[in-house]
Order: structure tokens, then C-alpha cells, then sequence
């Protein structure tokens, strides 16, 4: 059987039903709220570690490192994760990605209370982690049709999208009283036990048998995702645009914690906590903006507003007024990424899912990697308002040079993704 998908109030593809019915279904209820813990503990590891370090020093370039560390993986191992996660029993390999963090995340904790870390220290553990959840991810997304019934896929994926949102509105401002509070090394501490509701989830979960692919070396399925990904022309389009926004997006939190520093811990939580709450309250908003704009459209007016803020980031100082511009920032980023995460997710067929959507993480957080070192070296040298400055330039640059690559409803009308014989 065959199942098409309508166009949804995003803008990419979905079904006729309500943005809400994936909860009804115990499997997806579950791990959703699992993941929702695990996000938030995450988000609390992000606030930690970064400000951690500018108590270690103040130079922009290590601070900016920071977000770097944790990205840099998706260039050593994203591609052959997503080979893998299409090979092997997705739930065993994340059960081994899920420990491998709470392994680092507890140990990175241990370290800093005993007052061992140092910035490179900082760097390597954060580097580790990073390395976890690239190794994880690719799996992560490609289980979501396995968990959800085949009609409500693309709402379980906007909703996976709110889950990680709600965690970003909660988890940093959590994490600056944690860190206020107690200190970064109990922050690290809760980061790795928040893993353990996703471990339980994973372990109970009798992922029933799929077939395998053909070939069984990992080195056989990434030529093939790559001749996938080359030959595609919506792959293509996702790809260069997520690209174009990442790198230039990137150093408005690469190099928040420099901004923040007068208003304390607590307000570098307030700050990201404002960004998130922004992007969920955005996350509501978008059928209304979608109803009356093209997908392309929404995706050019949400980049210029983004565009804007990060200007404005770089020259407001006053608390009130940077907390408005970080949930403005919240709004543009989820009406930008929103279109681009359920295109990916529905961009392939499923036997390609995984080697899809690593080339997808690729270049999102590859882009933010690159961007986070490069503008925080532009800043060490012109200063942090004037790197974003740059920056904001760069986004509304970015525009014109990826013109041809448009986002339409009607590239994304039938989801591969969703496909069932």
C-alpha cells in the first residue's frame, strides 16, 4: 500500500490528521517522553560546559570551541554512522551510543568536581560526547516510522522537533540555576542520568525483525547513500540550503556565553531559555505563517528576521532587551529548520533513511562547527559586535547564492520516507 501525504500548514509533508495523535500511541508516548528528559539534560550540559569554560578563561576563540568540540565529530563519523545504522538492530547500536554518553557525561562531571578540568580538558570531554551522540543520531531519526504508525510519521517528526524545543525553552534555564547553585561538575552529573529513561526505553522496546540490506560492508552502503545523495535533486536542495544557514547562523550561541557573562550563570540559562521558548512559541505560530506564505517564503522571511537579530545581539546590552532578541532569534531558527527537519526525514526511501539523514546532519552541524571556530577567530580579532555583524551580512548574503535551490510544497508532496509496499 501506498500512502500520500497533503501539504501541511509547515509547509512540508504530512497527513490530514491532528499535530497531536502521535501521543495517543503508547510506543511514541513513550519514547518521546524519554527524550524529552534527555534533551533537557543535554541542554543543561550545553549551559554548563560553556560557561565553565569562560570561567577557565575569557578568550572568545575557546569559548566558541566549545560548540565547535561538540560538532566536530559529524566530520570523522557521521557519514559511516548513518552506513552502520542501516546495516545493524538500531536499538543495540543505540543502547551502545546512549552508554557511551552516559559514560563520558558522568565522568566529564567527576573531573570537574575534583577540580581537575582545564580548558583543552573541557574541549576533549565535550569532543567525546559529541562524538556519542553523532554515533547516535542518524539511528536516533531513522527509528521514528518504526515506533509510530505509518500515517502519523510526519507529525511524530514535528513533534520530536516540539519535544527538542520545550527542552531548549526548560533545559538552559534549568542548567543556570543548576550551575549557579551547584556548580558545572552537578550539571554533568544530572546530564548522564537523564540518559538512562532513553537506556530504559531502548531495552524494553522488541523492535520487530527488518530485513537486511543486500550488502553487509559499511563501506558498500555509504558509496551507495553518497550515489543516492548526489543523484537526488530534493537532497540537493535540503542540503545546500541547510548549509548556507548554518554557517552563517552559527556564532549567535557560539559566542553567547561572552554576551551573557555580565548577567551571571542564571542569565546565560534566562537567555537560552528565552531562545527556546521563542522557537516553540514559533513552532505554533507556523500553520498561520504558512497559510499565507510559500515554503521558500517562510524560509527567506524567517532568515532575514534571524539575520536581524544577530545584528541586534551584538549591540543591545541591556538584560530585557537581549532576552527579546534571543526569543526572536528562537522564532526565525525553528521557522527555518522546520521545513528543512521533516524534509530530511522524509527526503528517502527507507532503506536509505539513516545514510540520508546523516548527510543531512552532516552539513547541519558541520556548518555549525566550521562557522563556530571561524567566527569565533573573527572575533578575537574585530570583536564579538562586529563578528556578528559579519555574520548577519552573511545570512542575508547567503540568500541570493542559493536562489536556485528553492524549497516548494510540490518537491515534497509524496514523503518517500512514508512509502509502504
Amino acid at each position: 500500500m501506498t500512502t500520500h501525504t497533503v501539504k501541511t500548514a509547515h509547509g512540508c509533508a504530512g497527513t490530514d490528521i491532528s499535530p497531536w495523535s502521535p501521543l495517543r500511541e503508547p510506543l511514541f508516548r513513550s519514547l518521546w517522553i524519554a527524550s524529552l528528559i534527555s534533551y533537557t539534560g543535554t541542554w543543561m550540559r550545553n549551559v554548563a560546559a560553556g560557561w565553565l569554560m569562560t570561567e577557565l578563561t575569557l578568550s572568545p576563540l575557546m569559548i566558541s570551541l566549545v560548540q565547535a568540540a561538540y560538532t566536530l565529530p559529524v566530520f570523522l563519523v557521521i557519514l559511516p554512522a548513518g552506513a552502520l545504522a542501516d546495516l545493524v538492530d538500531r536499538r543495540r547500536f543505540l543502547l551502545i551510543t546512549q552508554g557511551w554518553m552516559v559514560f563520558a557525561a558522568g565522568l566529564l562531571g567527576i573531573f570537574t568536581l575534583l577540580g581537575y578540568i582545564t580548558p583543552w580538558l573541557l574541549l576533549m570531554f565535550t569532543f567525546v560526547l559529541g562524538l556519542g551522540a553523532v554515533m547516535n543520531d542518524p539511528a536516533w531519526q531513522a527509528i521514528t516510522p518504526e515506533i509510530i504508525s505509518a500515517q502519523r510519521h510526519t507529525p511524530a517528526v514535528a513533534l520530536n522537533s516540539v519535544g527538542f524545543n520545550v527542552a531548549r525553552a526548560v533545559g538552559p534555564a534549568l542548567g543556570g540555576f543548576v550551575v549557579a547553585a551547584a556548580g558545572s561538575g552537578i550539571a554533568f552529573l544530572l546530564n548522564a542520568a537523564t540518559f538512562f529513561g532513553v537506556i530504559f526505553f531502548l531495552y524494553r522496546w522488541k523492535r520487530p525483525q527488518h530485513e537486511a540490506l543486500e550488502s553487509k560492508r559499511v563501506s558498500e552502503a555509504l558509496r551507495a547513500g553518497l550515489r543516492y545523495g548526489m543523484n537526488s535533486a530534493t537532497v540537493r536542495c535540503v542540503l545546500v540550503r541547510t548549509g548556507a544557514f548554518s554557517l552563517a547562523a552559527s556564532p549567535l550561541l557560539a559566542l553567547l556565553p561572552i554576551l551573557a557573562r555580565p548577567h551571571g550563570a542564571t542569565g546565560y540559562g534566562l537567555l537560552l531559555g528565552s531562545f527556546g521558548l521563542g522557537a516553540l512559541i514559533g513552532a505554533g505560530a507556523l500553520p498561520r505563517v504558512r497559510s499565507r506564505l510559500s515554503v521558500d517564503g517562510l524560509v527567506v522571511f524567517a532568515t532575514l528576521l534571524f539575520a536581524a537579530m544577530v545584528f541586534a545581539a551584538g549591540r543591545v546590552q541591556a538584560f530585557a532587551w537581549l532576552n527579546l532578541v534571543l526569543f526572536a532569534s528562537g522564532v526565525a531558527w525553528i521557522g527555518i529548520l522546520a521545513c528543512l527537519n521533516v524534509a530530511a526525514q522524509t527526503m528517502s526511501p527507507p532503506n536509505m533513511r539513516a545514510r540520508a539523514l546523516s548527510m543531512y546532519i552532516l552539513v547541519l552541524q558541520g556548518g555549525m562547527a566550521v562557522g563556530s571556530a571561524a567566527w569565533g577567530a573573527l572575533a578575537t580579532r574585530v570583536g564579538v559586535p562586529n563578528t556578528l555583524s559579519w555574520a548577519a551580512l552573511a545570512l542575508a548574503a547567503g540568500l541570493v547564492t542559493v536562489r536556485k535551490f528553492r524549497l516548494t510544497a510540490r518537491e515534497l508532496e509524496l514523503a518517500p520516507s512514508m512509502v509502504r509496499d
